[in-house]
């Protein structure tokens, strides 16, 4: 495999350490991420002065010189393939795309092949300049196989660290449209009495938990409070829909991304999505309240009525904030259309 050799100069005051000198002094179009430059460390491609640099706490000076060998990106074993991508954004450094429902983001055991990633090794080809060293898209964030919606993935190693950045601290924005059973109210008594659940200003619904794998049940996550990984949403009801209201639209914003999160959440506070086979259980929509033949269309909702409908960052190569939003599917339209005829309230 033929590499490319960096040489950097450690400039005055450096960190102690080699590693942290590196993340600071490396030249920012060099593309290469606190974790692609421990890995080359790790592997022995970082030296000075002809040896070897192979501990990241190894003591570095102003004005040495460190040469990094950076091996040119490796073809990865993933197939490409000609699948059809809904393209909402796209530059050097990043794609923005809206997933239809059905669509895996990352292969696995169970799903080799008709992925994104293997849309997006078909549709970037020799655009990706390489991601840990690989030329593969960067994965930042994932919906779920049936989720809908705006996803970023990042095209380099400079928009992968970047990105990756802001969905650690939280400041890039994503905002859901589900649609639940129930209405939630701040004047619910048994919605008071939900572990974790309170209300904020405005009748928003902010929901505090521990998340982790069921017990029983490894595909699914579970809400604990004493074990597992925070996560908080926050659900406000745009629209409630029967006489009296039986289903909500809702906006989810999420504080934290966790697995399933809106869909553990809004059924840990008894508002569990329409369509949900995970986490709906048996709940059926009431013919009493939204007449039998919308109750009959909202049971019959094939997936989980979730859209990943905004989604906001700040581009990692120029700093620009850039916003975008997906409308709705046409299966959600639909039943969100049908749920209309009844009579609604605001």
């Amino acid at each position: 495999m033929s590499s490319t050799i960096l040489h950097v100069l450690i400039a005055a005051n450096p960190p102690s350490r080699l590693d942290k000198a590196l993340s600071r002094d490396v030249p920012e179009e060099a593309s290469l991420s606190r974790t692609r430059l421990a890995r080359l460390i790790a592997e022995g491609q970082v030296s000075r002065d002809g040896t070897p640099l192979t501990n990241p706490k190894e003591k570095v000076a102003e004005g040495d010189v460190i040469a990094i060998t950076v091996p040119v990106a490796a073809e990865v074993e993933t197939v490409a393939e000609k699948i059809p991508l809904d393209i909402v954004y796209e530059d050097d450094d990043l794609i923005v795309l809206n997933k239809p429902a059905g669509m895996v983001v990352h292969p696995a055991p169970g799903s080799p092949s008709g992925t994104l990633v293997n849309a997006l090794l078909a549709h970037c080809g020799d655009t990706l300049s390489g991601i840990g060293g690989e030329k593969r898209p960067g994965i930042v964030h994932r919906i779920d196989k049936e989720t809908s919606g705006l996803l970023v993935v990042a095209k380099s190693d400079r928009a992968h660290h970047g990105l990756a950045a802001q969905f650690e601290k939280h400041s890039a924005e994503r905002a859901y449209l589900a649609l639940c059973h129930g209405v939630p109210d701040p004047g619910d008594p048994r919605l008071r009495g939900v572990k974790g659940a309170s209300f904020e200003a405005g009748g928003v619904l902010k929901i505090t938990t521990m998340l982790d794998r069921h017990r029983h049940d490894r595909q699914k996550q579970a809400v604990f409070f004493d074990h597992g990984r925070h996560a908080t949403t926050r659900a406000r009801t745009l629209e409630g829909f029967g006489n009296p209201p039986s289903v909500a639209l809702l906006e989810c914003r999420l504080e934290t991304g966790r697995t399933h999160q809106i869909r553990v959440h809004m059924a840990h506070a008894g508002h569990a999505l329409l369509g949900d086979p995970v986490y709906g259980g048996r709940r059926k929509a009431s013919p009493t309240g939204l007449g039998a033949a919308v109750a009959a269309a909202v049971d019959a909702f094939p997936r989980q009525a979730l859209h990943a409908a905004t989604l906001g960052f700040d581009h990692p190569a120029t700093g620009e904030r850039m916003t975008f939003e997906a409308p709705l599917p046409e299966d959600m339209q639909s039943l969100l259309d049908t749920l209309a005829t009844t009579h609604s309230q605001g």
